[in-house]
């Protein structure tokens, strides 16, 4: 019995590493090959296949003087912010809702919720076809022309392409976050609502002094979620604006142009440029996401 004792401090390590040996396999090689690859691939000249040369910091020197890559820089930090100012407080007032509804129909509305989220992008895309689709288009026939407006060009107009695509991420992970900031709401304590409402049963008093601030990791983690799902946007926009940026460049966002100076152009090692550009500007904003939180 005493030497079976002494050996199971060292078995559960061993079985602790092989259970975790198949995400690092994973993490090696789907995450950081790549990533060294594109790093290598942005210090050589464009060609994918045969013989190319160093041409060491050129790639990313071209980048200050392309106006596509900042105008892709700014439609792509325009659509997080947007996205997210729209659907953080929209997430709130459902999860709010349904914290309300009746625990026999809870289930089947978050269900619903989620069924946008659940659905491929690219297929969400095509759908959305329909709602965009000029005068004839679902938004157009059901919301504005009869509220007395003049019918949008969603995809043609340059003032409504990035609100089209925005429109579109909203319809989507709406439900996906409420999911997750239901879950936080439930786990705040109910005897903390119980002594606020000993001073005030006014519910904005409730919110800011109770549900806000036990809610902020929550609303912080899911503020970055939908940053990084912003800047890795390509199968919506690709297939609502036929693979281009729409009408003066409105809609190109950074995967948009990537995908165009690589598989359109030939240019493989700008693209990584543009890639690992965007990445530094990524981890400082995470950062102070993070930062923020526990700070606070």
């Amino acid at each position: 019995m005493r030497e079976l004792r002494s050996e199971e401090p060292l078995q559960r390590p061993r079985t602790a590493y092989l259970l975790l040996l198949p995400f690092f396999v994973f993490f090696v090689v789907f995450w950081l090959v790549p990533l060294l690859g594109g790093l290598r691939m942005s210090f050589y000249s464009n060609e994918l296949y045969g013989t190319s040369r160093f041409v060491g910091g050129d790639h990313y020197r071209a980048l200050l003087a392309d106006p596509r890559y900042f105008k892709a820089l700014r439609n792509t930090a325009l659509y997080a912010a947007y996205s997210i100012g729209c659907i953080l407080p929209l997430a709130v007032l459902l999860a709010h809702l349904l914290q309300s509804a009746w625990r026999s129909i809870r289930p089947f509305l978050t269900f619903l919720l989620l069924l946008p989220a659940l659905t491929p992008p690219a297929v969400l895309a095509l759908l959305f076809l329909l709602v965009f689709h000029g005068r004839e288009g679902l938004l157009n026939q059901l919301i504005v022309l009869p509220l007395g407006f003049k019918a949008v060009n969603w995809l043609k107009d340059p003032s409504f392409i990035l609100p089209a695509l925005v429109l579109q991420t909203v319809w989507r992970w709406t439900g996906f976050i409420t999911l997750f900031v239901l879950a936080g709401m439930d786990g705040i304590p109910r005897v903390l609502y119980d002594a606020a409402r000993m001073s005030t049963e006014s519910r904005w008093h409730l919110f800011r002094t109770v549900t806000y601030p036990f809610l902020k990791p929550v609303l912080v983690f899911s503020a970055v979620y939908l940053m990084v799902d912003a800047f890795s946007l390509f199968s919506g926009a690709y297939v609502l604006l036929g693979g281009s940026g729409g009408t003066a460049d409105a809609g190109l966002v950074l995967v948009s142009y990537i995908y165009q100076q690589a598989f359109t152009f030939g240019k493989f090692g700008t693209a990584s440029a543009i890639s690992l550009s965007v990445a530094p500007f990524l981890l400082l904003a995470l950062a102070l996401c993070f930062l923020r939180v526990r700070r606070s």
